[in-house]
């Protein structure tokens, strides 16, 4: 396996091409292949796929990854961040990082290029983000179903309506990118759940979460609650980073709860059409994580305890670090191209 190896001399970074493998005895041997330097940016990736085909063959998207990531966390580190309440320096410099990687690189790829791409992001989000709600269609099925409409084997229609909404959701998004409002919210909520459960709009019933310590709003409340989301959503758009605020918003739609079913799903993309909105990239909370998803919500919901609208750090540290670090995992495992 190739990979690029990091050796810190003093505050100096310095990067070498190694290849390691197990010898018959299965001892892990290294062996350094070239010296690149202490920039990343510099480095000829071209040049070193042809230099060392067969060692580096199978792990290219790997160093590509390793050499891009570096290299655009050199341009944020270069443009002096303003400081963050919510992000610590190095958090802001990787999030700022993909940014500019995303604008810069990712946005202007053809449009095709882009679309396979969104369609490739698409299947892994619907995937994870309904498989939090109990959905068990897997990626090789969910693929099939959404790019060739072939239907899984039993699986419920329920099933495949879910993620069939979800494609449909996010690509009309996606391609019109709506302010967040009743309208919207309610839009995305009622065709997440079409042919799902016909209860669209805000409830007007109250409802229990079973095995959740959180109470949502109760029904009498749910549109005046909405109200205050939104406004306190106008209010800090521009003044609160955009990662940090999609998370708050989801964070804060969800102890709302103001529909009788569908409230994840819908909190997702929104959060995800919150970042696209403020030209970030979407994120996945992969299904695999749900556990520690539900934990690190559930820590910050600590802080709602006598205000809604509160943003406290002391009780949002780890949502925000969780989801910052799904955000890194999502875009360099799925946009870089």
């Amino acid at each position: 396996m190739a990979y690029i190896h990091v050796k810190r001399v003093g505050d100096q970074k310095y990067y070498t091409l190694r290849i390691s493998h197990r010898d018959k005895n299965g001892r892990v041997v290294t062996k350094d292949l070239e010296n690149l330097g202490s920039d990343l940016g510099k480095v000829n990736l071209d040049h070193l796929e042809k230099k060392y085909k067969k060692e580096i063959r199978e792990s290219y998207k790997v160093i590509k990854k390793a050499v891009e990531s570096n290299h655009y966390l050199e341009k944020a580190r270069a443009e002096k961040l303003r400081k963050c309440e919510f992000f610590n320096k190095d958090q802001l410099e990787e999030i700022e990082s993909i940014k500019i990687h995303f604008n810069d690189n990712f946005l202007k790829r053809d449009k095709l290029t882009q679309k396979e791409v969104y369609s490739m992001f698409l299947i892994k989000f619907a995937v994870s983000s309904t498989a939090i709600e109990g959905n068990t269609i897997n990626l090789a099925q969910a693929s099939k179903l959404l790019n060739d409409n072939i239907l899984p084997k039993d699986k419920t229609l329920r099933e495949v309506y879910d993620l069939q909404n979800t494609q449909k959701v996010f690509f009309e998004l996606l391609g019109s990118i709506p302010t967040i409002s009743h309208e919207t919210i309610q839009k995305v909520h009622d065709e997440l759940l079409n042919n799902i459960d016909a209860r669209k709009r805000y409830r007007t019933h109250d409802i229990h979460i079973i095995g959740q310590p959180f109470k949502p709003s109760p029904a009498r409340y749910v549109k005046a609650d909405m109200d205050l989301l939104l406004k306190w959503y106008r209010e800090n758009e521009n003044r609160i980073h955009p990662l940090a605020l999609a998370i708050f918003f989801h964070h804060k739609f969800e102890n709302i709860h103001p529909f009788s079913d569908g409230n994840g799903r819908t909190g997702r993309m929104l959060m995800n059409l919150i970042l696209l909105s403020k030209m970030y990239p979407p994120l996945i909370v992969p299904k695999t994580l749900r556990e520690k998803y539900l934990q690190v919500m559930n820590e910050a919901d600590k802080g709602l305890e006598k205000d809604l609208f509160s943003t406290g750090i002391k009780y949002y540290s780890e949502l925000l670090t969780f989801i910052s670090i799904e955000f890194k995992k999502t875009y360099w495992n799925t946009f870089l191209i």
